[in-house]
């Protein structure tokens, strides 16, 4: 079976489950962190960047040589080109960038994860799309995570503790517990074949993530501080923000990455995850 379709029915199975068992509970609270998760509607982020925090390092942005505008600016669109003068890279990393830049400066179409039906990782999650929203579901044990692009689903157990050795996985392994109004989502394990963000920031296995989320008061802002640490990538800690609006609309819609097995753009791999025998 193809992953992005059997993860898309498996995400909207549990959704509708879960919102069939929990419908009118979570229409009042959604316990340590009230109106967080609801049946019928989700959180749609503000943008596909991360925003930079008050003060300190911050995340990469576009180099401002060659700005970067979105199919939601009204002006043309363009392909990110990563300022490389943050302080936060390691030489190796940022080598790594130049040579991502230099593919769309020279006019080609650059690799993109999202539209290659590739996992997004953490914390790229967080800005993996703006054109589509992300589900909470809450429950005593366990907070799901769904971006409704290609159905892709993060798990977060409750107040557990990380594994001793947790092998390498593309969202790694997330624990979380709830801290006043905020809910704390800490995430290692990850394999190093994600992204930090959409301008193709590399990362090692010793990626630590810490991710908090805060429901505004008028319950219609879901506030988002991301903590980075990879020694292996970044010469220090740093941070980033992402804001995400409430928006009421219809249930979670099915949206399968197209299933395009072939690279048309010369990156070197096939295009979509894909298995060269049958599952059963």
């Amino acid at each position: 079976m193809l992953r992005g379709a059997a993860s898309a029915v498996a995400a909207i199975a549990l959704a509708a489950a879960w919102a069939d068992a929990n419908a009118q509970d979570q229409q009042k609270t959604s316990g340590p962190l009230a109106g967080l998760s609801y049946s019928e509607y989700g959180w749609f982020p503000a943008g596909d960047d991360f925003m930079p925090p008050e003060s300190g390092p911050g995340p990469i942005a576009f180099d401002p040589a060659h700005p970067y505008y979105s199919n939601q600016s009204g002006r043309q669109p363009t392909d990110r080109v990563a300022d490389l003068s943050n302080p936060i890279l390691q030489p190796w990393a940022r080598e790594q960038m130049r040579k991502a830049n230099a593919v769309v400066i020279a006019g080609k179409v650059p690799y993109n994860p999202r539209e290659t039906c590739h996992m997004a990782g953490v914390p790229g999650f967080d800005v993996f799309s703006r054109l589509r929203p992300v589900y909470f579901l809450q429950g005593p044990r366990e907070v799901t995570i769904i971006n409704e692009g290609d159905q892709q689903v993060r798990h977060i157990f409750l107040n557990v503790p990380h594994s001793k050795n947790p092998k390498p996985s593309w969202y790694g392994e997330s624990v979380g517990h709830y801290e006043g109004e905020e809910l704390i989502v800490d995430t290692i394990g990850m394999n190093d074949k994600t992204y930090i963000d959409n301008y193709l920031t590399p990362h090692t296995t010793q990626l630590h993530v810490v991710e908090r989320y805060r429901v505004a008061d008028d319950g219609k802002t879901l506030n988002l501080d991301v903590t980075v640490e990879d020694p292996g990538a970044f010469t220090t800690v740093w941070r980033a923000k992402q804001q995400y609006q409430r928006q009421t609309r219809a249930k979670m819609e099915e949206a399968v990455c197209a299933e395009n097995n072939t690279d048309f753009f010369g990156h070197g791999y096939v295009a979509v995850p894909h298995t060269d025998k049958p599952d059963f």
